[in-house]
């Protein structure tokens, strides 16, 4: 049976819009976001760090993959209360053009062979502002999704999200394939830096794409009526904060997507197993094109079925193929680690990765929906992004140890399934009524009119 694509609140054509709007962003923030990672793992380590210490060097230049994940809640508290009082739309632009920003600089900064101990240092400050502008990226994209989807469609919709992000990634990826068949030392010189410098079409493009979309009727709605939250961080602690901690723990999920990107290319590259760089980037690419196509189907199906159960199988089914995706790394067989990956990333943890910009953001109402979503997954975001460099630090002085890491990631995966069970089924909810909680008496004094 046909649906339609608009609700009645929404103007013609614009939960499309949204939607459009959230994955050519979110693709175009997170190749920026992701290229860093695959450079963290296969150049930093040799150009910003003591390349006469293999080890230590790999382990800081993880560490500063994460450093952005350590900076993405405080941008998330500045960003989210701003989304909250200003509306979705500022936010969207502004972190897209300070991703493509601090991007460009990245590519554009001296080696350690140039200004020695400074060139990390201005490598982690790029980094921060990569993890401030990624903390407002996604929220507020799923929340101008979310509130301009039919109610009916709302998983669908906000999928576009986390399709986008994988889009990004899948780009990111490619770019790296071609890159990484240059000769080292031009590699090393130059050409690392060219995928940092192609990000300044991030600040064009996205400014074109997003300037034109409209805030969402939920948004005007709420500000024309009972007006914005003076203080969106007081209400959501007072009102949500059980949910911004099961987003918390389920945001741990990431941890997978990190370790799987980054630990697991840098180990299947070492010495230990010995494939090579772009074999390996080549399971990344075609994950995630298969991850292209998942995301939507699980959205869809949890619009059906709910969110709880779609959810859960990503969550749990995570920590098994992500184990069995190791050990296919270690047995140094190809065919089994493209299968494994393709499984692991492409399939089960797209069921997850798709279905959580709806599920998050249906347990908060519209006046804390960006602070809710932005808190809440920016602070288990930052532990997922630092797995990386536990997970290097697990895996031993030989970087060889596959399972514990497997082990790690696993642990990882059960606060997701918690907060999972013990959270609310919201997929038949009316959008005007998600986050419903009774009004306390001080409410009027903490809201102002648009």
């Amino acid at each position: 049976m046909s649906v339609p694509a608009t609700s009645p609140d929404a103007p013609p054509g614009q939960p499309k819009k949204a939607a459009t709007a959230a994955w050519i962003g979110s693709a175009l923030e997170y190749y920026d976001f992701f290229i860093y990672g695959s450079a963290a793992a296969l150049i930093f380590p040799k150009v910003f760090f003591d390349a006469s210490d293999p080890a230590t060097a790999t382990l800081l230049s993880l560490a500063t993959f994460g450093v952005a994940y350590a900076a993405r809640p405080v941008g998330a508290l500045f960003l989210g209360h701003f989304g909250d009082r200003l509306g979705r739309k500022k936010i969207m632009v502004f972190t897209l053009i300070l991703m493509g920003l601090s991007t460009f600089l990245i590519g554009c900064l001296p080696t350690r062979a140039q200004v020695g101990g400074l060139a990390p240092v201005l490598l982690v400050l790029c980094r921060i502002l990569q993890g401030i502008s990624a903390a407002g990226e996604q929220a507020s994209a799923s929340s101008m999704s979310l509130e301009h989807a039919p109610a009916h469609r709302r998983g669908f919709f906000t999928s576009f999200t986390l399709s986008g992000t994988q889009g990004g990634q899948l780009i990111a990826t490619l770019v790296f394939i071609a890159i990484a068949e240059l000769p080292e030392d031009q590699l090393l010189s130059w050409g690392w830096r060219v995928p940092f410098w192609l990000s300044i079409a991030v600040a064009v493009v996205g400014h074109l794409i997003r300037r034109r979309l409209e805030e969402t009727p939920a948004f005007a709605r709420q500000a024309a009526t009972d007006g914005v939250a003076r203080l969106p961080l007081a209400v959501l602690l007072r009102e949500h904060w059980a949910d911004v901690l099961r987003v918390i723990a389920g945001a741990l999920v990431a941890s997978i997507s990190t370790i799987f990107t980054v630990w697991a290319l840098a180990y299947a590259t070492s010495d230990s197993v010995g494939m090579s760089r772009s074999s390996m980037l080549w399971v990344g690419a075609l994950a995630n094109l298969v991850a292209l196509g998942a995301i939507p189907l699980w959205a869809t199906l949890s619009d059906r079925i709910g969110r709880r159960p779609v959810y859960l199988i990503g969550a749990a089914g995570s920590a098994v193929t992500m184990f069995l995706y190791l050990w296919a790394i270690s047995t140094g067989s190809y065919p089994l680690t493209l299968l494994l990956g393709i499984v692991t990333f492409g399939v089960v943890y797209s069921a997850a990765n798709g279905v959580w910009p709806s599920f998050y953001g249906e347990m908060f109402s519209t006046r804390v929906r960006l602070s809710g979503m932005a808190i809440g997954t920016q602070i288990g975001f930052a532990v997922a992004g630092f797995a990386v460099t536990f997970a290097a630090e697990i895996a031993g002085p030989n970087g060889d140890d596959w399972s514990s890491v497997a082990l790690f990631a696993a642990a990882l995966c059960l606060p997701p399934v918690v907060a999972a069970l013990s959270a609310r089924e919201t997929h038949k909810v009316p959008t005007e009524q998600l986050g419903e909680r009774p009004a306390p008496e001080a409410a009027s004094q903490e809201t102002v009119t648009a």
